[in-house]
Formats: C-alpha cells, structure tokens, sequence
C-alpha cells in the first residue's frame, strides 16, 4: 500500500526539527519546536504530530532522550520535498573559477576540485581521475624495448605525458616503430583516444589483407597503447574534517571510514554509479548500499569534457549536513571543473 501523505503541518514541523537538529546537532524536544513562532501550532498537536512522524520513520529518539532527530529517510523527504536549494552566490562562483585554472594538467584541476570541495564545505573533497580515454592526443611516439616490449609515449590535452609499456607478438624495428608513430601524429593528433582507437582498428580491419607492415605494427601497436583502462583512483582530501562534524560517539565509525577511504574499492564503485545520471545525486545513510557509510551522506554530480561525462566528483560528511548549502557547492564544482578541463584542451 501507498504510504499516506505527510500533511502540511506536519512537512512544516519536520522541516523545522531537521533545520534546528542540523543546526546544533541536539535532538529537538516538544517544547523547542512549540517555541517556534513561525510554526502556529499547539504544544499538544506538535506531541501527536511528531509522535506519528516517529512510527513512520521520518525521526527517531536516540537512546532516553526526550528529543527527537531525523532518520534518513526524514532527511530524504527534507531534501526531496521540503528545501529550495538556490544557486551559488556568484561571489563563491568566481572564487570556484578563480580557483580552477584551465592553465593546469587534468590531474592537478581534480586535485584542486578536490581540495576545493574540502575547504568550502568543511567535509571530505572527492573527484574521481578522468577517463584516460577520453583525453585528446597531441603527440605519440613508439620506443623498442627488450622481449617484445614496446614504450609508448603519449601526450594528451597539452599538458599531460603518459608512459605505457606494452607487450606485441612481433618484434617490431626503430623504424617501423617511428613510422606507426608519424603516422598516427599526422592522421589523429588532435582527436579523442578512444575515438582513435576506434577509427584506426575499424578501418585496418576492414582492409587487413592489403596490409602492409607499417600497418600491421600500427594495428598492433595502437591497439594495445590505447586499449580502455578501468579509473582505478580517486584523490580525497580533508579527512580530518570529518572529526571535527561527527559527535564524539561516531568517532570510531568515523576511523571505519577512513579503512573505507584506504581501501577505496566501495567508495569508487559508489562513484561510478553516479556517471549513468546528470546532475546532484544524494546517498544518505544506508542508500549507499555500504555499512561504512551508514551515518554518512555522500552528495555528487558528474562532470564532463565537450559532452562526454568522465568522472564524478563530491563530499562525503555526516548525515547532519547542511544540504542547502552543500547541493549547490557541488553542482558549481562539478560545472566550473568542467569548463576547466575544456578549456585547458584548446
């Protein structure tokens, strides 16, 4: 059966019990919210009112006290249905811009997003290392090592050199290598490196009888330097001002976290989740799917290059969060990261 709406009343009392409770993190008593000018409602209606927000799970009273605080899902229908979350003030907005200067590598603008994210909110900063496939290619060159092992060098957006090194059947010469890598330079600097591999493989494929060797090393060669790579890393930073939010008894669950943050595998799959969807995304408390993340709200949008999303970045911080002003953080960091990492290419 459908669960029965939440009156009006009662939307205006939960809404004033989560917005005192993330004030000052102590459970909201009767007596605080009949306090509330604004909420025209009698001492004996705020009991009933909140007596059935409790059996319906929107708040629950931690251990003896007389208080109540929200549950997750009082903080999901808080922030689904009870807040007006406005874009950010365009002073933080120039400050975000400022901050994130096309002129650096795409690791070092994720390292500032993240750093960014961290000193803003006063929360744990991530942004997940862009798709190496989705970089534009500068340059390439091809170096011969031992054992069939070829070095692969390549530039990428300008500002980026990446070493692979990889393993081919033939053995391939100082030339034929330096010829797969002119002509690779000359036929796709300048465009996106999957969409390279792409064009190159369907193309040799399509002809692979009329082959020659330069393009059979080329074939070879390009297919593995630039096969698709699983994003294995994210960067984080301000861990620590997740201490300095979290009440003393979430202390340890906020050490289990950080095992969370050196393991990563959760965190990361978590993140991931988020490209299939534009814009803000919330995880809060068991949502996430994780037990480490049970007391936590982890709040992330996606961002992009020319169109094509290629990480996720956010915050991770108590449930008790001030989601009005965290949402538009976010969205900002991920929209002004974006047009960063576009520029940076041009």
């Amino acid at each position: 059966m459908a669960e029965p709406e939440v009156s009006e009343k009662a939307q205006r009392l939960l809404k004033a019990l989560v917005e005192h409770y993330i004030a000052d993190g102590q459970p909201v008593a009767s007596r605080r919210l009949a306090d509330t000018s604004e909420l025209s409602i009698s001492p004996a209606t705020i009991r009933n009112i909140i007596a059935d927000l409790e059996e319906r799970g929107f708040v629950r009273a931690p251990h003896t006290s007389a208080g109540r605080i929200p549950t997750p899902k009082g903080y999901r229908f808080f922030v689904d249905s009870l807040i007006q979350v406005e874009p950010l003030a365009e002073y933080d907005l120039k400050h975000l811009t400022r901050s994130l200067d096309p002129s650096l590598t795409a690791p070092e603008l994720v390292e500032s997003a993240s750093g960014l994210l961290s000193e803003v909110t006063r929360m744990a900063g991530l942004v997940t290392i862009p798709k190496r496939e989705q970089g534009l290619l500068r340059h390439v060159e091809f170096l011969s090592l031992s054992d069939n092992r070829v070095l692969a060098i390549m530039v990428l957006d300008d500002h980026e050199v990446q070493n692979r090194v990889i393993y081919t059947k033939e053995t391939y010469t100082e030339v034929q290598l330096r010829e797969a890598a002119n002509f690779i330079n000359h036929q796709f600097a300048g465009q996106v490196l999957d969409r390279v591999r792409e064009k190159l493989i369907s193309s040799m494929k399509n002809d692979r009888e009329n082959m020659n060797s330069l393009m059979l090393a080329t074939l070879e060669v390009v297919g593995q330097a630039f096969e698709s790579e699983a994003r294995d890393d994210f960067v984080v930073a301000g861990q620590d001002n997740l201490f300095e939010l979290a009440p003393d008894q979430a202390l340890e669950d906020i050490r289990e976290l950080f095992k969370a943050f050196s393991l990563k595998g959760d965190i990361l799959h978590l993140l991931d989740r988020c490209l299939d969807t534009q814009g803000v995304q919330l995880f809060i408390g068991q949502e996430s799917g994780y037990e480490l993340l049970e007391d936590c709200t982890v709040v992330t949008s996606p961002y992009q290059i020319d169109g094509v999303l290629v990480g996720v970045l956010g915050v991770i911080g108590p449930t008790r969060m001030a989601y009005e002003r965290v949402i538009p953080i976010v969205d900002a960091t991920a929209r002004v990261l974006s047009a960063a990492l576009e520029s940076s290419r041009r």
